[in-house]
């Protein structure tokens, strides 16, 4: 059933017949190759290998053979002595088995694979991003902190070389720190395109590194317009009308046998898998294979060895070894969490699909998981390998895996590879102290303590434009560098202080506002948690009222938050040791669409789910809250704050947050800049003072204005996520978080990312001034709208590539 050809039909032709869809190149191609559309917004088709061993069942020698001879090819390409110095890499999950194979065939060498699996303890040595995966977020997590850090060449393996972005992402992010002259990709099959293929050329060119590839096959993928589109569409066609094997299930047993697997072996390439290691597992394996064949069924003519996500190659290893040991077929393949729509025609690579929860308590929650061309292809047992961080209840449910293989296969074995635990320092027992100003910051040492680490020293700075291509690309997150700071010309620093002037009073009555809501129903001493760095201004100023109204100095800290990666773990440990969680408030400047309320939301419940603490409300007090998002607010105008009209400028010279796994280890701070060298234009104390100034004149409007808000309905309602929603589809973004709502958000649009339009509610007034001042020096259309819920709302350019600027950085209009 999943073979390349199925009685002359080629396992692609499906897709292909009805998107449109093209493979053309080496003739091997249909043979190594089927297609399949999965539920993926970033890529409709997928490239399913049939001697991966990940989603087709395969002899497990054809399986380990193709990886082994492209190990002996890299061997060959780079002579006995670079051979004998290289170091190689897999990627998770599909290619970790393939990069051992690969590894085995160059000889003598150590292995190393991402991971998605973050483990306590161990810091990471790397990470970086894969743009057309379901899950994006690799880890290098080397129990040898040495690994990497030879002038060897290092290899990396990847079972289909695309667009080249992730190995790209990695070459570029490991080169940083440890340079070398020679990297080798190898690859299943090369499917770039020749602009990818400049790319890679000219990346060794401007590194003086050679980059060479070794592939079995290559080819390219002809895509039609609106491929995507299409694609989504059949899949929701074909879904709906469901799915899955038409024979009725009958149960099966489910049978636990020991591997006897030796002690301390590392089950895998995820910390690192030395020669060393190779040479205790072959001589473990014929005991191991020998335990299993004398456990399956009597009979059994047809078995399936099933390997879990990652952890591809010691089952493989185990199904070879069985495979010369029984007159069985043997059959290899890999659950994975790669979600692809399954259609039982001989044309389809992916015949069936079982659907299960995962069971290793993943680090980016609970999801479904799947095994593919399992169900309706006629084996008699199934050998199911897990690591015992996988041997969960979860596992064992009446939904899960073993209870999904029993309803179509008599017979199920479960074999456990106990997981690798490093050895690794114990976690220190104390976080350093928030840094303060005038080391870090403008401001007065007990305004505020960050919660952060101190990288002025670092580089992470890059062009808007190219940071804009690779976040949208996939091929790095936004946090990991920052945008050049923003200089503003004479006439945009003169709008600046007229707002200011303009809006102080309105800023001190949304102050008070804010903060006598946050005493009165929260806590009568508040310890206040700005979200640096838009809500620390905020922060301070909610600080200073509390002082000028109560007498109160209340305690202040910043912490970083992550639109997709969270807050600050460690940071929330500091506060918990030090304050009651029940008296922290979070604190941010304003509200877009609320996409931060969320992130903040979800990150407390996953900090209370692993660390056991809790008390922390979730709730952000804002000074603006235009999105409805929140019930603790000053206002919900969408008006001008004028300290988004900045950067560090007017946010004590600080930068925003940074999390990179090279420079934030697992028991680090996040880290933000201090840029000492702009002291010459700060305006951020300025800001505070003239706000603060107006404090007495708001006082009495202030009370009357909280004992309304009190008695009003603060429930929310989510109005500017619906209004976003509705923005993005409209102008045919289809991404939400291309879509920045509000006169704050826009503001951001224009300093950091790379505009495509500016919308603008009909009438808008002074508000506006920079707005317009800043559209029109990135060259950026003002689009006037009548019904918008917003002052106004900034579309960041979708496709986005450096082509879509001129050569002065200029918006050029779609």
């Amino acid at each position: 059933m999943n073979n390349a050809v199925n009685d002359g039909v080629w396992s692609g032709s499906w897709v292909a017949e009805r998107l449109g869809v093209g493979l053309v190149g080496d003739d091997a191609l249909p043979a190594l190759l089927g297609l399949a559309l999965r539920r993926n917004p970033k890529r409709a088709h997928l490239l399913v290998s049939n001697v991966l061993g990940k989603h087709v069942p395969q002899s497990p020698a054809v399986v380990y053979d193709h990886g082994f001879r492209l190990g002996r090819r890299a061997a060959a390409l780079l002579g006995p002595d670079d051979a004998g110095a290289a170091v190689v890499l897999g990627y998770a999950e599909t290619a970790t088995g393939l990069g051992h194979a690969v590894a085995d065939g160059l000889g003598a060498v150590p292995y190393l694979h991402s991971t998605r699996r973050p483990v306590p303890g161990v810091a990471p040595a790397g990470g970086f991003e894969e743009s057309h995966s379901h899950a994006t977020s690799h880890l290098l997590l080397p129990e040898d902190p040495g690994l990497l850090a030879g002038d060897g060449p290092l290899v990396l393996v990847d079972d289909e070389f695309s667009t080249g972005n992730t190995v790209l992402n990695t070459i570029r992010d490991l080169h940083q720190r440890y340079p070398r002259r020679r990297y080798v990709v190898v690859a299943l099959i090369d499917m770039r395109s020749a602009e990818d293929s400049g790319r890679l050329e000219r990346f060794a060119r401007e590194t003086g590194a050679r980059v060479d590839l070794v592939a079995a096959a290559s080819g390219t993928v002809l895509l039609p317009e609106r491929v995507l589109e299409k694609g989504q569409e059949l899949v929701a066609r074909y879904e709906s009308a469901g799915g899955g094997p038409s024979a009725a299930p009958q149960p099966g047993t489910v049978t636990r046998v020991g591997l006897g697997w030796p002690a301390g072996l590392p089950d895998g390439g995820r910390h690192g898998f030395t020669p060393a290691h190779r040479a205790r597992l072959e001589a473990a394996l014929p005991a191991m294979a020998g335990r299993v064949r004398d456990a399956l069924p009597a009979g059994a003519r047809r078995v399936l060895v099933l390997g879990f996500e990652e952890l591809m190659y010691a089952p493989l290893r185990l199904a070879r070894e069985l495979e010369q040991g029984v007159d069985a077929e043997v059959r290899f393949s890999t659950t994975t969490r790669s979600p692809v729509l399954a259609v039982d025609d001989p044309g389809y690579a992916i015949r069936t699909r079982l659907v299960f929860p995962a069971h290793d308590d993943p680090a980016d929650g609970p999801g479904e998981r799947y095994a593919y061309n399992v169900a309706g292809a006629g084996f008699d047992a199934v050998v199911a390998v897990v690591d015992s961080a996988a041997d969960t209840p979860a596992l064992h449910a009446p939904d899960g895996l073993l209870a999904r293989l029993a309803a179509h296969v008599p017979h199920v074995l479960l074999a456990v590879v106990p997981s690798y635990v490093p050895h690794a320092p114990e976690r220190p027992v104390m976080l350093p102290e928030p840094l303060r100003g005038p080391a870090f910051s403008s401001y007065a040492p007990e305004e505020v303590g960050w919660l952060l680490q101190d990288l002025s020293d670092v580089t992470l700075e890059a062009p808007t434009e190219e940071r804009e291509e690779a976040i949208q690309s996939g091929g790095a997150h936004y946090a990991e560098s920052l945008p050049v700071e923003y200089q503003p010309s004479e006439q945009y620093q003169q709008l600046f202080h007229a707002a200011l002037d303009a809006s102080a009073a309105r800023l001190a009555r949304a102050v008070g506002v804010v903060t006598e809501t946050v005493v009165t129903e929260r806590s009568p001493r508040p310890v206040l948690v700005s979200l640096a760095r838009a809500g620390t201004p905020v922060g301070i100023l909610m600080r200073r009222w509390a002082r000028f109204r109560h007498g109160l100095e209340l305690p202040h800290y910043a912490v970083s938050i992550v639109r997709g990666r969270g807050i600050d773990a460690n940071a929330l440990r500091w506060l918990a040791d030090r304050h009651d969680p029940r008296d922290v408030v979070f604190v941010d400047g304003w509200t877009g669409k609320g996409a931060i309320s969320r992130e903040l939301a979800e990150a407390i419940r996953e900090f209370e789910r692993k660390e056991g603490v809790t008390g922390f409300d979730p709730e952000i007090a804002v000074l603006a809250d235009p999105g409805f998002c929140v019930r603790t607010y000053g206002t919900r105008e969408d008006f001008l704050i004028p300290s988004a009209c900045l950067n560090s400028t007017v946010s004590g010279l600080i930068s925003r947050t940074v999390l990179r796994a090279d420079l934030v280890g697992p028991h680090d701070f996040h880290g933000a800049k201090f840029y000492r060298e702009l002291a010459g234009t700060d305006v951020s104390v300025a800001f505070l003072d003239a706000v603060s100034a107006r404090f007495p004149e708001v006082a009495d409007g202030v009370d009357s204005a909280v004992k309304e808000l009190l008695a009003a309905d603060r429930t929310p309602t989510w109005a500017g996520w619906r209004a976003v929603e509705r923005i993005s589809e409209e102008y045919g973004i289809h991404d939400v978080n291309l879509v920045k709502p509000g006169v704050g958000e826009t503001t951001r649009v224009l300093l950091r990312r790379v505009p495509w339009k500016i919308l603008a509610r009909a009438g808008a007034g002074t508000d506006l001034d920079h707005v317009r001042l800043l559209a029109e020096q990135r060259g950026v259309p003002v689009e006037e709208v009548g019904d918008l819920p917003y002052t106004c709302v900034g579309l960041i350019h979708p496709r986005y590539t450096r082509g879509a600027t001129g050569a002065d950085g200029k918006a050029v209009n779609v």
